[in-house]
């Protein structure tokens, strides 16, 4: 078993930045990819950006090239999503896994007004 725990959400006004944190615990020997996904009110979760725990590969959702960073810190078990530019069209619950959604978070709130 893996814990996931998000945390960094919030209101933040068009154009500005927030940074999310998904610290993992457990059996995070086992974790070869991490990754953070979304769900907008009404709308189906969808991929934003998975990397491996390496940290030789990143991936991203076009939507969010280029504004979106994935990173992860090993020594600390924490995986990070900075997020720039942020419109109103990037609100949702975000929510970080690994290994391909094994294992999910409670979810974090972003909220960007316009």
């Amino acid at each position: 078993q893996v814990q996931l725990v998000e945390s960094g959400g919030g209101l933040v006004q068009a154009g500005g930045s927030l940074r999310l944190s998904c610290a993992a615990s457990g059996r995070t020997y086992s974790i070869y990819d991490m990754g953070w996904s979304r769900q907008a009110p009404g709308k189906e979760r969808e991929f934003v950006a998975a990397i491996t725990w390496r940290g030789d590969n990143t991936r991203y959702v076009d939507s969010v090239k280029g504004r979106f960073t994935i990173s992860r810190d090993t020594a600390k078990n924490t995986m990070y999503l900075q997020m720039n530019s942020l419109k109103p069209e990037d609100t949702a619950i975000y929510y970080c896994n690994v290994n391909n959604g094994l294992f999910w978070g409670q979810g974090t709130q972003v909220t960007v007004s316009s």
